[in-house]
């Protein structure tokens, strides 16, 4: 059994999917692996986003609506379950997503900046950092403009481990 699904069994049990009953027996959701992904374009940004949302600072994140579409992915939706992991693959957290929303990027607020966790928390940080990722890693060759669309998530953490490393 590989690490992630040996996370995911421990995670599953812990926050009891399984025992949430379904029309046709077990639930499917406590069945089926949810996808595992990192935060950030780098090894850098994927471990220290992961140590923020481990230690219960991080419980937002922001994603341009562009990549999505370049990408052809659907967009995270309330309820989606997802694995966090760091740089090299190992998983840290289960989260579920807890409320989407799309707005420009000069439309983000002070509160959703300061549940992203990172810097001094302030929306002046938050633009700032975003602006120079979202023109460096993100929107596939589009840039950055103030209007462009921003997914917004917000998460909760079901499930924690330390990521060894």
């Amino acid at each position: 059994m590989d690490d992630l699904e040996a996370f995911w069994q421990r995670a599953r049990r812990h926050v009891e999917l399984a025992s949430v009953s379904s029309y046709m027996g077990e639930n499917p959701i406590a069945l089926l692996r949810p996808p595992a992904w990192a935060f950030g374009a780098t090894p850098e940004q994927a471990d220290e986003l992961l140590h923020l949302v481990l230690e219960g600072t991080k419980t937002a994140t922001a994603s341009a609506l562009w990549d999505y579409e370049a990408e052809g992915e659907d967009l995270p939706s309330e309820g989606s379950l997802g694995i966090v992991v760091d740089s090299s693959g190992a998983p840290g957290a289960l989260v579920v997503t807890t409320r989407v929303r799309t707005v420009p990027f000069d439309a983000v607020d002070e509160a959703h900046a300061r549940a992203e966790g990172e810097g001094d928390r302030t929306l002046a940080y938050w633009r700032r950092v975003h602006e120079d990722f979202f023109t460096e890693h993100a929107s596939h060759g589009r840039g950055f403009a103030p209007d462009m669309p921003v997914v917004l998530e917000e998460l909760r953490v079901l499930h924690a481990e330390p990521v060894q490393g």
